[in-house]
């Protein structure tokens, strides 16, 4: 099986927000109802989300439709055509370092001097 970095990108779909304890079986279960699938990836350090592969890229669009916001395995998940592009740690998925939260690290949210409010 091919990494899923080499995947055909109009066939790949990203699964983020799963449980720490969801197996391949799991996805295998849910997504094969959209379409026959090529792969499926399952990430687990860090754990968290996975990515799916199928023969005919229509079948991945449908199944992102109908799986985004969907539970596997008891947490909802998001579902999304694979970008190719990987996300940082701490990006706009992570939940955190994902744009200006009204400070710096020296000011901020736990107090402090406001660095940018002092110079401009």
């Amino acid at each position: 099986m091919s990494r899923h970095r080499e995947w055909d990108l109009k066939c790949k779909v990203y699964v983020g927000n799963l449980g720490n304890n969801t197996a391949r079986g799991d996805l295998e279960a849910s997504f094969s109802k959209y379409g026959a699938l090529k792969n499926v990836w399952v990430a687990r350090n860090p754990p968290g989300f996975a990515f799916v592969e199928y023969e005919d890229p229509r079948d991945a669009e449908d199944a992102v439709r109908a799986m985004d916001g969907s539970r596997i395995c008891g947490s909802r998940v998001r579902v999304e055509m694979s970008s190719g592009r990987a996300r940082e740690r701490n990006g706009p998925r992570g939940g955190g370092g994902g744009g200006d939260r009204g400070g710096d690290r020296r000011g901020g949210p736990r107090g402090g001097a406001d660095f940018r409010g002092r110079y401009g």
